[in-house]
């Protein structure tokens, strides 16, 4: 008896001193809560308006119908001035090209020749850089036009800390950034977590689980962007 009293007082000791315990490490560590999206949202379209340059990424996974445009790696300026390479669909094959866009001209080179000069209205229809950070069709417009957006989570994207918010974008909205794209997708944005909330990344998801992927960096390094010869 004296045996199994001890260990009952053991046991019974032990279970207070696990629950004290607990309380004590939730009351420690409180879970932080997450700043609302509609802040966030405001705070971030204003700072993307403000981006005079920025190196920027497009990477479309899977198949999204209507979109030419597959990748996408460059350089652009808030006028509109943009560098870089990518790969587009063209009668069906994918087709690696380096781009310039200056002035109202895009050059495009393909894996042989030299750079060609693109009619506008063609240049349109592939894909234009400039409507990154054109405040009526780019970045900034998906984030103000999300619809129900909400605070998601906390994550860390390429060793920076971002808030994650997610929403919906109606067709004609998704249009200017992704010409061509037939349908409305599922957005998420990861805006840092400091500063003005600077965008680092977004994806639009769509049906059978294509998405389109953006990403900015380099926020504000110099950019000079001149016509081929």
């Amino acid at each position: 008896m004296p045996g199994m009293l001890i260990r009952r007082n053991l046991v019974g000791a032990l279970a207070l001193a696990a629950a004290v315990a607990a309380g004590c490490s939730s009351e420690d560590t409180p879970s932080e809560p997450l700043p609302e999206a509609a802040q966030l949202i405001q705070d971030s379209a204003a700072a993307t308006g403000d981006i005079t340059s920025t190196h920027f990424t497009l990477q479309v996974n899977g198949t999204v119908a209507g979109l030419s445009v597959q990748s996408l790696d460059g350089d652009l300026t808030k006028e509109g001035e943009a560098k870089g390479t990518g790969s587009l669909t063209q009668a069906g094959q994918l087709v690696e090209v380096e781009f310039v866009l200056a002035g109202d001209t895009l050059y495009l080179k393909g894996p042989t020749g030299g750079y060609q000069e693109i009619p506008a209205a063609l240049s349109a229809s592939l894909y234009d850089p400039s409507a990154v950070l054109d405040p009526e069709r780019g970045v900034a417009k998906l984030l103000t036009s999300m619809r129900e957006p909400k605070t998601v989570a906390k994550e860390e994207v390429e060793g920076t800390e971002t808030y994650k918010v997610s929403g919906t974008v109606a067709k004609d909205v998704l249009e200017g950034l992704l010409p061509g794209v037939q349908s409305g997708a599922d957005v998420s944005f990861w805006l840092r977590a400091d500063g003005q909330h600077l965008p680092v990344k977004a994806s639009a998801a769509f049906a059978d689980d294509a998405t389109v992927d953006v990403t900015l960096s380099d926020v504000d390094k110099p950019v000079t962007v001149t016509p081929p010869a």
